[in-house]
């Protein structure tokens, strides 16, 4: 993936809602650019430990809606934050039914290749137009198994 300036894509996206890109977010951006693998919210509170909790729910909200940060769901209602597909690089998730750990993966591009392929018959039948997608593999962790 070609290096991109994840502030100034995050400053652009929230511009484009009229948010301003604040300290706080700029914080939380920073905190799961650094991470190999997507943060619970506890993870995030953790990485900043200057913004309170309320701030880093609230600030994630906003970076979710404005397109900077996806939520990857975990076991039950709990779920985990990472920077969204553009400012990342597409890859996949191994995600722990017992624990709900998250790990990010990569696949080779022969499988990419291979699903998208295997599942155009059924997108276009439905009239569906795919421009992409997400691939959630769930199972238990080394600890949880």
């Amino acid at each position: 993936m070609t290096s991109i300036d994840v502030h100034a894509v995050a400053r652009q996206r929230l511009a484009a809602i009229d948010q301003r890109y604040s300290r706080g977010r700029q914080q939380l951006v920073e905190a799961l650019h650094r991470s190999d693998h997507p943060l619970i919210a506890s993870e995030i509170v953790e990485a900043t430990r200057d913004l309170p909790q309320s701030t880093v729910y609230r600030n994630l909200a906003v970076l979710e809606s404005a397109g900077v940060v996806v939520k990857v769901l975990t076991n039950g209602d709990r779920a985990a934050f990472e920077l969204a597909e553009e400012l990342k690089g597409h890859h996949h998730h191994l995600v722990c039914v017992v624990c709900g750990d998250v790990f990010d993966i990569d696949i080779p591009h022969k499988v990419e290749r291979l699903l998208d392929e295997g599942l155009a018959p059924t997108v276009a039948a439905a009239g569906f137009v795919l421009t992409g997608h997400r691939l959630d593999l769930l199972g238990r962790c080394a600890k949880c198994s």
